[in-house]
């Protein structure tokens, strides 16, 4: 399968040179192994000889691996140099990672939870991580990077044509590690522009949840998850553990906002402490907007 980054050639260029060089190698050592099996066997052999080393082998088989060696190196620079030399004209997007889902952000502040492109428009990503180590990983590009906690890394990409491209969490990451999974939709410019416009100004309630990665642990139908549903939550009676002491609490709004910020303050009975604080990563009117949809959730 051919890939749908710029540079996803010289990685298969390098690929396949490893693994053609690692075949003919494998074919032939085995060639050697059954040659001289045969030829020393006992039958063939019945008073062993010593045999003297052979300066011009031993240069030979020093030599030529050495030159393989350089060969694969090259071919590896060559893809990995320009993989880690972001065009200057590219598009800034941050990446942000937390478990189990990822989020992206535009310079115009437009926040998706799946990364929409141009079509041949270089893309410059800064990769962070609220929580855990993941890996950024699209296999169609050729392109796996970390996104590590309290770090920034960066990567970028170019699409040479259109199409839905399956963003992969390589690293695992906990117990939905499998279910982290997004797109890069690769569109072209002009249907990108428009789709930028129309996503720019408030968020509905629903996509916020989407791109903030609480659909990862959190329901609205009453379903229990890895963290408790939204439905039914304004006014429910909670045993919490504060402090390491169990007591019981009303949920209200204020509630709510605290266990947005700082999640395992007043961890919820029968939960464990997953959930990364979001303080820095939402902002006052985003809690207020998830409270007011919380509240029609009877």
């Amino acid at each position: 399968m051919s890939g749908a980054s710029s540079y996803s050639g010289l990685v298969d260029q390098a690929f396949w040179f490893i693994l053609g060089s690692s075949v003919i190698l494998l074919l032939g050592i085995t060639a050697v192994l059954i040659y001289f099996i045969m030829k020393y066997s006992r039958a063939n052999n019945p008073k062993p000889a010593q045999i003297e080393g052979s300066k011009r082998l031993e240069l030979l088989w020093t030599i030529l691996p050495t030159i393989l060696v350089m060969v694969m190196f090259y071919y590896g620079w060559a893809g990995f140099k320009v993989m880690r030399d972001i065009p200057e004209d590219a598009m800034e997007v941050v990446v942000n990672a937390r478990m189990w889902s990822w989020s992206f952000e535009y310079p115009n502040g437009v926040q998706s939870s799946e990364l929409y492109v141009p079509t041949g428009k270089p893309i410059s990503l800064k990769l962070r991580s609220s929580d855990v180590i993941h890996s950024f990983f699209v296999p169609d590009f050729r392109l796996k990077e970390d996104c590590m906690p309290g770090r920034e890394n960066k990567a970028w990409f170019e699409t040479v044509r259109d199409g839905e491209f399956t963003i992969f969490c390589a690293e695992y990451c906990g117990e939905q590690h499998s279910q982290m999974l997004s797109k890069v939709v690769s569109v072209p410019p002009v249907e990108f522009d428009d789709w930028l416009k129309k996503n720019t100004g408030p968020i509905s309630p629903e996509k916020l949840l989407s791109i903030k990665g609480c659909v990862a642990c959190h329901t609205s139908d009453g379903t229990p998850l890895v963290g408790p549903s939204y439905k039914g939550l304004l006014g429910r009676t909670e045993t919490v553990l504060t402090d390491g002491e169990l007591r019981e609490i009303v949920v209200d709004e204020e509630y709510i906002r605290k266990s947005i910020l700082d999640p395992n303050a007043d961890l919820v009975e029968g939960f464990s402490a997953l959930m990364p604080p979001m303080k820095g990563q939402i902002t006052d009117e985003e809690i207020n907007t998830l409270i007011e949809y919380f509240k029609t959730l009877k």
